[in-house]
């Protein structure tokens, strides 16, 4: 494996554990995607490898180097496109994407190519030579994968990359990501965009609350779902919750939002009495269909914090 995490764990101010315990491994031309709501500790796990932070305990090798002994080889061979927008703002789009290029090591021709390459597929021709001061979060954003993107490490950190960016140019970035994969990055991509996630990734990992609570492919944790189907219900605004049959079972509310789950011989029952909640105008739609992997993320990170609540109510 190109990158290596064993046992790691980041405890702040002697009690606060960012990080606990985490183990992952990422093959070359993989993409691994880190999944989780926000303040789960995947920022601080991916300052961790870049050495920007280092572990309280446990171990990170890059093709074989110990990364906490050696951070400089990290930021070598790592490119990273942080959460927070990039400090461009004295640089045009061009300037800031060719500088991050030949710093990493790309010949001046090369690199101006690939800058033009990827400005083109992202729609960045028209801001090419606008200062970053001038320029929209959403674009802000688009630099700086194309930032990380023009000359690629052996490993490719983006967190939330697609953040503040419209839908079409959200897809050329997944494209443009599998690419990397393809021409034998690992690429690490860090997001709590479940859908995306499961559009894109060879394998992830969902954390909560600095654990693992759960990984391998999309489709090997869909499996450990079993057989049973999910029924989701979107409340119309303002509608009250209808009172749940006994046939859904372990029922999840979302905002308007309900989730729940229904064995395979009671579907027609589950699909006619979403239809009658739709005629009375309580919900807008309804889907019924097998386990997706927001089902998996909801059951692991609900069932942590149900177990939280009970605690707090037994003490």
């Amino acid at each position: 494996m190109l990158l290596e995490i064993q046992n790691i764990t980041k405890i702040y101010k002697g009690k606060v554990k960012a990080n606990d315990n985490i183990s992952l491994s990422i093959a070359e031309g993989e993409v691994f995607g880190l999944l989780g709501p926000n303040g789960a500790g995947k920022t601080t796990l991916v300052n961790q490898v870049i050495g920007l932070t280092k572990p309280t305990s446990g171990s990170i090798t890059i093709n074989g180097v110990d990364a906490i002994a050696k951070p400089d080889y990290s930021r070598e061979v790592c490119s990273f496109q942080a959460q927070v927008q990039a400090p461009i703002s004295g640089l045009s789009t061009m300037q800031a994407i060719e500088l991050a290029g030949r710093i990493r090591g790309g010949k001046k021709a090369e690199v101006h190519k690939r800058a033009l390459e990827l400005a083109e597929k992202l729609e960045l021709t028209e801001w090419q030579k606008t200062l970053g001061l001038n320029i929209s979060g959403g674009v802000r954003r688009l630099v700086a994968f194309c930032m990380a993107a023009v000359v690629p490490g052996k490993i490719v950190i983006l967190d939330e990359p697609t953040n503040d960016v419209d839908p079409l140019r959200r897809r050329t970035i997944w494209q443009e990501v599998q690419t990397l994969a393809k021409q034998g990055s690992a690429v690490l991509l860090v997001t709590h965009n479940i859908l995306e996630a499961e559009r894109v990734v060879d394998r992830l990992a969902i954390i909560d609350q600095g654990q693992v609570k759960g990984m391998g492919t999309p489709a090997s944790l869909k499996e450990s779902e079993g057989d049973v189907m999910r029924l989701e219900l979107i409340l119309e605004p303002k509608a009250a919750a209808p009172s749940l049959p006994d046939f859904l079972k372990k029922p999840v509310v979302i905002n308007r939002r309900i989730l729940s789950d229904v064995q395979p011989k009671n579907t027609t029952k589950a699909i006619e009495w979403a239809r009658g909640l739709k005629e009375n105008g309580t919900i807008e739609e309804f889907y019924l269909g097998p386990a997706t992997l927001e089902d998996v993320y909801v059951r692991l990170v609900k069932t942590h914090e149900d177990t939280e609540h009970h605690e707090r109510d037994a003490r």
